[in-house]
């Protein structure tokens, strides 16, 4: 600005530097003597506003500054996390959390088992939920196999969803609030990959996928994988939803259709016109969760809720997306759709991965307990010299009928009682030893146990009955559905045996009746496959 005495003010370097000294340079505009040229004997001549004022430094040149680095010794910073806000303790608020990961560094990452036990463990940036596990199995000494998994839980929100394979542990971490009660629990999940397999033909009901490019119905349950996975494909998941409104506890019932773009609701019954669909949630940008306690926090219709949760909302119930289907089926359609849509073909390489690690031996240590799987099991004739593998399924229906009728006939005495006796402490306690025994658990606490391992068919536990002290249960699952089976002792001759259907089959001990099992279905929906277990951290 120009001053009083006209003159325009301006600070040098020096005056930058040091605040004493000050430059007082003024320019009239062209006149006829030439631009430069000063009247002595008047003022400054008055500059019109509509010219242009140059400005022109002073003849005097201020000194060079010195570098200063090159004279001092280079002081480290002992304040590093001052200067980046995102992991300040100091400038970050709660809305900006922890900061996304620093490669580089290592973190606490603590695993609680299902049983209240924790484990603190150091992980990078980069260590993902199988190499998380994959360290916890080692060190539990459990059965290797792919179905160990991480599960992100937060229980003030009731909410609760396994983390993929290829996901970084610590990313999730960061993302939580602080001081929110969340954790990670290692427990089976042995729906986690159902959805590749031939036999999932029920997770996908045909009524609920469409495509907009075929309408194919009778569609195989690994094209329809290859359609979820093939990104030039439409399918679409479609069906009725009830929908919490934001800021109530009203629930509206809405038809929703999953697409690759989003998922949508149609506003008027259920018609897909343009007009008609609302955007609800994006899929990148979301995850999805099991409500666990819908009916107690949320007061959904049915207890077959899930939760679309955006990454941006990070504690609280506001912005959460509630939604509550019919059935566990419909549930479990929508988020398998959800994940095969998000995710795509990593979900798959995943899989893939998985199944390669247990074609490899594993570590050296003790040997794990014996795990039967049905690709692993090929029907034998022993009746000659040689055995033979039985190819013609019908002769395979025979044998499995003899087999049937000669452990039912059955009775050695290395498995029975002495005559004396009334039971015999190694056939009436060898069961506990077993990882499918679960003691005295009750019916409630069994189902729920369950359906977070998984409700996939042949899902399976051994309790003690609590009706009949003598007895003990078998809970199985089939078709997304907890059936229980009572198990009762009984004597004959002296010997010990425990049955299920009053007699006609019988076993010397429950774990004779369960390989039985495993190998034939005997009276059962479905054979056993996979036992419930839980580990000590």
């Amino acid at each position: 600005p120009q001053g009083s005495s006209g003159r325009l003010c301006l600070p040098t370097d020096n005056a930058m530097e040091g605040g004493a000294q000050q430059s007082s340079l003024w320019e009239p505009p062209e006149q006829d003597g030439g631009p430069g040229e000063r009247d002595g004997g008047e003022g400054p001549p008055e500059v019109k506003r509509s010219q242009p004022l140059f400005i022109h430094g002073s003849s005097r040149q201020p000194p060079q500054e010195e570098p200063r680095a090159s004279s001092l010794p280079s002081i480290p910073n002992p304040f590093p996390e001052l200067c980046s806000p995102s992991n300040s303790p100091i400038l970050s608020s709660p809305a900006l959390g922890q900061g996304p990961p620093r490669e580089g560094t290592s973190h606490v990452v603590k695993v609680f088992g299902e049983d209240g036990a924790c484990r603190s463990l150091e992980a990078s940036a980069a260590t993902t939920a199988r190499q998380l596990c994959d360290t916890l199995v080692r060190r539990t000494r459990a059965l290797h196999d792919h179905s160990w998994a991480l599960v992100e839980l937060h229980q003030h929100l009731a909410l609760e969803r396994c983390l993929e394979d290829h996901e970084s542990v610590v990313e999730v971490q960061s993302s939580w609030a602080p001081g929110a009660d969340s954790r990670f629990v290692f427990r089976k999940n042995f729906a986690k990959y159902e959805l590749f397999k031939s036999n999932a033909q029920s997770l996908f009901p045909e009524v609920m996928v469409s495509s907009c490019l075929e309408a194919n119905k009778s569609m195989a349950h690994s094209e329809l994988i290859q359609n979820f996975l093939n990104s030039g494909s439409c399918p679409e998941v479609q069906g009725f939803l009830q929908l919490r409104e934001a800021g109530r506890k009203v629930w509206k019932r809405f038809h929703f259709s999953l697409r690759r773009s989003g998922l949508y609701y149609s506003t008027k019954g259920t018609s897909k016109d343009p007009r008609h669909l609302q955007y609800f949630a994006d899929l990148t940008e979301s995850n999805i969760y099991y409500v666990t306690q819908g009916k107690k926090l949320y007061g959904t219709p049915t207890e077959f809720g899930f939760c679309i949760k955006p990454h941006k909302v990070r504690s609280g119930v506001k912005g959460l997306k509630l939604l509550c289907s019919e059935d566990e089926q419909s549930r479990s359609c929508w988020m398998a759709a959800f994940r095969l849509f998000k995710y795509g073909m990593q979900l798959y390489r995943n899989y893939q991965q998985a199944q390669a690690r247990l074609s490899q031996p594993p570590w050296i240590g003790p040997t794990p307990l014996r795990s039967v799987s049905d690709n692993a099991l090929v029907a034998m004739d022993f009746s000659g010299c040689t055995g033979r593998v039985i190819e013609n399924p019908s002769e395979v229906l025979t044998a499995a009928l003899e087999e049937a009728q000669a452990w039912r006939k059955k009775t050695t005495h290395r498995y029975s009682l002495p005559a004396a006796c009334h039971s015999s402490p190694l056939s009436a306690a060898i069961h506990r030893t077993q990882p499918w025994f679960h003691g005295r658990i009750s019916r409630e606490d069994t189902q729920q146990l369950i359906g977070r391992q998984g409700l996939v068919d042949g899902v399976f536990l051994v309790r003690e009955s609590q009706r009949n002290p003598k007895g003990f249960v078998l809970s199985l699952c089939h078709l997304q559905r907890v059936k229980h089976y009572l198990i009762l002792p009984s004597e004959e001759e002296g010997r010990l045996y425990f049955t299920m259907d009053d007699g006609q089959t019988r076993f010397a001990d429950l774990i004779q009746l369960v390989e039985f099992h495993q190998i034939n279905r005997g009276i059962l929906p479905c054979k056993l496959r996979h036992y419930c277990t839980c580990v000590a951290l």
